[in-house]
């Protein structure tokens, strides 16, 4: 650390941890960007910055001016807390030979000695101690100084607190974390080594039930991991809340832990108290490479968490649509109900997302299904007023009928019309949906499209989805040109003749002359069939 990183020190910082706090004193100032020396005179100010800047005659000066060396700011933090801090052993030595107090303790319990294990300063430790620092103080976590040294991957403090001045200093934090423990956390792969080379290495749990693999996975340190791994019996231990170190490599999304994790043998099917496994989170964030790993490891694609819902649910609910075409794709179960009694496709057609609704079609989800409420996805498509979707959901309808209908039977025609449910816009359409537009808004009378829709078997639900919207006395030319649309998406898929078909249910609901008018329009038009009617 540099010492011109080091000039906001004394900012009052907004974290919580020993790390954080010493990470970011030097960056962060307090909310109201206030300093903790305004409660000093002048002369001490100038007196603790001369501890910062290593301004040694500064500081003679005002020790001649009789400004109290232990001089503390609101903090607690003195002279000598800024000069070990800024890494200034010129200043350190002469506050020193001037007698200032070695273990005045901030109010985040910070001493000048800890200070130097946290920045791996082993001349001015080594000061401190001629001086007679307490070698075992704490801060207010419990850290002592070789926490503070396994923390950052000083061992030559290590070195020198366990050989020269042989302290027993593995103990636990408040947290119940020893060195080992942070040195993992923090992927210090030296530290890790040198610790185990004093047997201070441990399977042992923090408070949190965490190992020190866990924590090491939870915080992608591959290499600690993998010295780890190298006389790790525990691999598959549970935390508090029922994480493996392979769970927590999963949701942090290490990629090279949970391989190596694979590899190692990690029981994948261990799930902590949420049940939601390593896929769900995946799916929850939209995240399609772990997904990928996670899927060709075996994690099971339709495990439910404790509402109930499966990866794809969520995916879903996320509007992930790659993650749910990958899902889709890995045979998931897409007919899987939620604690609402919902499968994916309700909520896809809650959301209105025309893109995981035409995906979740394609992979014939069961549309018969019906939530808490009593509502198939076409029930909640007409709900929210979502029209798009509510006339993809019952051309799917349509066409899965007619497929079964004729699967043990009649061949499916091959046709070039391509298998969609979206709205239809391509040119090869365009005359056809021009005439279905036109007979909508000028031929056909309010009550003609549903007896249309009866006479093409259109079924009660259907027919009242599609008149759901009302925008006015007008609403029948609307709903009349949707379910004339939705009727020729089939006809079209099914390889019938538009014509022939159109003409017929014209007839039937006594509307012969529309009927041959309609035909001499239309027979001038090349359909994808290329049919007439004579």
């Amino acid at each position: 650390m540099s010492k011109s990183n080091n000039s906001s020190w004394i900012m009052r910082p907004q974290i919580g941890s020993t790390k954080e706090w010493v990470e970011n004193i030097v960056k962060r100032p307090s909310r109201d960007g206030s300093s903790q020396m305004e409660i000093l005179l002048p002369a001490e100010k100038e007196f603790l910055n001369a501890a910062k800047n290593d301004d040694v005659i500064t500081l003679s000066r005002c020790l001649n001016q009789n400004v109290p060396i232990n001089i503390r700011t609101e903090l607690d933090r003195t002279a000598l807390h800024f000069a070990v801090v800024h890494m200034n052993e010129n200043a350190v030595a002469f506050l020193l030979k001037h007698n200032a107090v070695v273990d005045i303790k901030d109010k985040h319990g910070m001493n000048a000695f800890l200070l130097a294990a946290w920045f791996g300063l082993l001349n001015i430790l080594k000061m401190l101690v001629e001086k007679g620092a307490v070698r075992k103080a704490t801060n207010q976590e419990g850290m002592n100084a070789l926490h503070c040294a396994a923390q950052n991957n000083h061992v030559s403090i290590l070195q020198y607190l366990v050989k020269d001045l042989q302290l027993d200093l593995n103990k636990p934090t408040e947290k119940g974390k020893k060195p080992y423990h942070l040195a993992a956390e923090n992927g210090c792969l030296e530290m890790v080594a040198a610790l185990s080379e004093f047997k201070y290495n441990t399977q042992e749990k923090d408070k949190d039930g965490n190992t020190a693999l866990h924590l090491a996975a939870k915080n992608g340190h591959m290499a600690v991991l993998e010295e780890q791994l190298t006389e790790w019996n525990l691999i598959d231990e549970g935390n508090e809340e029922g994480e493996t170190a392979f769970y927590l490599a999963a949701i942090g999304d290490h990629q090279e832990c949970v391989t190596l994790l694979l590899e190692a043998g990690s029981d994948i099917t261990i799930f902590p108290k949420t049940n939601l496994s390593p896929l769900h989170i995946a799916a929850e964030r939209g995240d399609v490479s772990m997904a990928s790993v996670l899927i060709n490891a075996g994690i099971a694609c339709n495990d439910q968490n404790n509402k109930k819902e499966s990866p794809l649910h969520l995916a879903v609910n996320n509007r992930h649509t790659s993650v749910a075409q990958l899902l889709v794709e890995s045979s998931c179960d897409v007919n899987i109900l939620d604690e609402r009694n919902q499968n994916p496709l309700h909520l896809a057609a809650e959301l209105g997302r025309i893109d995981l609704v035409e995906l979740l079609l394609k992979a014939e989800t069961d549309l018969k299904q019906k939530d808490k409420q009593g509502k198939t996805p076409l029930g909640v498509a007409a709900r929210v007023n979502h029209i798009i979707i509510v006339d993809m959901i019952i051309k799917a309808e349509r066409y899965y009928a007619w497929k079964e209908e004729i699967q043990d039977s009649t061949p499916i025609p091959a046709g070039s019309y391509p298998l969609t449910f979206k709205p239809d816009h391509t040119t090869q359409t365009s005359q056809l949906r021009e005439a279905m537009w036109s007979m909508a808004n000028h031929n056909l009378k309010p009550k003609d499209w549903k007896k249309l829709a009866v006479q093409w078997n259109f079924t009660e639900e259907q027919i009242k989805g599609i008149g759901e919207q009302w925008t006015g006395t007008k609403s029948y030319k609307e709903h009349g040109h949707r379910m004339l649309l939705i009727w020729l998406h089939g006809i079209l898929l099914t390889g019938k003749n538009p014509v022939k078909d159109l003409y017929e249910g014209l007839i039937n609901i006594e509307q012969r002359n529309l009927a041959e008018k309609i035909r001499k329009e239309i027979n001038g038009v090349q359909s994808p069939q290329k049919c007439r009617v004579s």
